[in-house]
């Protein structure tokens, strides 16, 4: 195989324009493409200069938005990322000491859950 990197991952979302404004206003991400695509919007979002991007994508036949947890965000300062999520009116858990390093746990509007890493 010659699999060089992870460019996208999928989260479902009931309401695409609802998780934009999250995911660009809250969490800082940049809108790379939002295109309609006849029945369907392909809504993908990333941190600035990140390779992987995120699709907000209304769910397929058989998944529910919501379902997702575990996605792990780096930030180069947990503390200040945490006080910002908190004034956005985000629910935040932590940060918490852990064996492995300080994290915090957030989920989107439709309940995606994330941990919010301490990078390096």
């Amino acid at each position: 195989m010659s699999l060089t990197q992870i460019q996208t991952l999928t989260m479902f979302v009931d309401d695409q324009e609802r998780a934009r404004e999250f995911y660009a206003d809250v969490l800082g991400f940049e809108v790379r493409t939002d295109l309609a695509m006849g029945d369907n919007r392909w809504l993908e979002v990333a941190p600035p200069g990140a390779a992987t991007a995120i699709v907000l994508h209304r769910p397929f036949p058989g998944a529910a938005a919501g379902t997702s947890a575990g996605t792990i965000l780096a930030s180069s300062d947990l503390d200040a990322d945490v006080e910002r999520l908190r004034a956005a009116g985000v629910s935040v858990d932590g940060p918490n000491e852990l064996p492995w390093g300080r994290q915090a746990t957030f989920a989107d509007p439709d309940g995606n859950g994330y941990v919010l890493s301490a990078a390096g």
